[in-house]
């Protein structure tokens, strides 16, 4: 017998659980997007389709029509829609052990732990559930080896929205509507000259993305590095690299660092990292590798056997000398058809990780909305 009114579980609790949710398989863009409206946050601009299918670069509406996509989740999928390995691996590990707390051992985040330190710096590895997640725990480490140093980002960065990494975000459009932010951090234009002047003796760390994503794709120059990694050096502040995007591959090397030969104290990964399921790492060199202590630091979800078992899966992909020497031929091939288009201005950027300037070409969302009418995704 049923709890009485009024005891027990809620009447709204019960008739949630024993309830179908409306939308299930088959259900309309008209009536996601009702249930948009009502029941989610409006924390996105969504685009007014509802994908249902992917496999390798091309995706499919709930109306069957096929589409390009150039966007790969937000940089998520870049071996692709549902890779063959990837599905393989999640379905191996889904079906022997989901999840057991971090307070255990489990083989895939102690292989990939392996696999990511010896492709890398050397050195240990955290794992997080997102880019922000492992640049915060960066940061955690910068400022527990120098307390209460600063940290130095450059304009044009953009290294997530929780406060930490939104601190280390110079854009004014994303931190004004959180302020006050986390004080110690310090922002300066992308110059070497700019970079060296601002880290002293209370420098904890500089922050740099070596291609930065979301304002652009903008390469940062190889002197910029440089000078960053001498400034960090005679002062002992640590050099951080967020590969979140730029990384495991899409540049044409597995770590966009390697282009200009200079490494940092930490690097930090995700998006593509766990071929379309949450991960993320904080690959420390050996300096720093130790400076975390039990509850220092610690997530839940981070360095689960299923996310784990699907990041070892993308490494064998990106890892293979093959595909990296395709992402250099085709971005050179890419970045020069788009250079001969009409109405084209500036193509920059690495492999394909590549950008272009449209001069007069109106508002950028006007420009996503068309493409994606013919069926691309930008």
């Amino acid at each position: 017998m049923g709890p009485r009114p009024g005891h027990g579980r809620p009447e709204r609790g019960r008739s949630f659980l024993n309830s179908r949710p409306d939308a299930g398989p088959g259900a309309s863009l008209q009536e996601l997007q009702a249930l948009e409206s009502e029941h989610l946050v409006g924390a996105y601009a969504r685009q007014p389709v509802q994908f249902v299918r992917g496999d390798g670069a091309r995706l499919w509406d709930d109306e069957g029509h096929e589409y390009l996509d150039f966007q790969t989740g937000l940089a998520v999928s870049s071996i692709g829609h549902s890779h063959p390995a990837v599905v393989a691996a999640i379905r191996e590990q889904a079906d022997r052990l989901v999840h057991v707390g971090n307070l255990f051992y489990t083989e895939p985040g102690m292989r990939l732990a392996q696999r990511l330190a010896e492709g890398s710096l050397g050195g240990k590895v955290h794992f997080a559930n997102s880019g922000t997640e492992a640049n915060e725990a960066a940061l955690k480490v910068a400022r527990k080896a120098r307390p209460g140093g600063t940290i130095v980002s450059v304009h044009g960065g953009f290294h997530g929205r929780t406060y930490g990494s939104l601190s280390a975000t110079p854009q004014e459009s994303k931190q004004a509507p959180f302020a006050p932010l986390v004080p110690g951090f310090v922002a300066v234009a992308p110059t070497a000259e700019a970079v060296t002047g601002a880290v002293d003796e209370r420098t904890a760390a500089v922050l740099l993305e070596p291609v930065q994503g979301e304002s652009g794709v903008h390469v940062l120059d190889d002197e910029l590095l440089r000078a960053a990694r001498a400034a960090c050096d005679e002062h002992g502040a640590a050099l951080i690299f967020d590969e979140v995007q730029c990384g495991l591959g899409r540049t044409g090397t597995l770590w966009a660092y390697e282009h200009s030969g200079v490494e940092p104290d930490l690097l930090t990964s995700a998006k593509a990292l766990g071929g379309g399921l949450p991960i993320g790492a904080l690959i420390c060199a050996p300096r720093l590798a130790d400076v975390f202590a039990p509850g220092d630091h610690g997530s839940t979800f981070a360095g689960g056997p299923v996310a784990c078992s699907a990041a070892l899966a993308v490494l064998d992909v990106v890892s293979d000398p093959a595909l990296l020497a395709r992402v250099r031929a085709l971005g050179e091939r890419l970045a020069h058809a788009l250079g001969e288009l009409p109405g084209v201005g500036e193509v920059r950027g690495r492999g394909l990780m590549l950008a272009c300037e449209l001069p007069g070409g109106g508002a950028p969302e006007l420009v996503r909305r068309a493409l994606l009418e013919q069926r691309l995704v930008l």
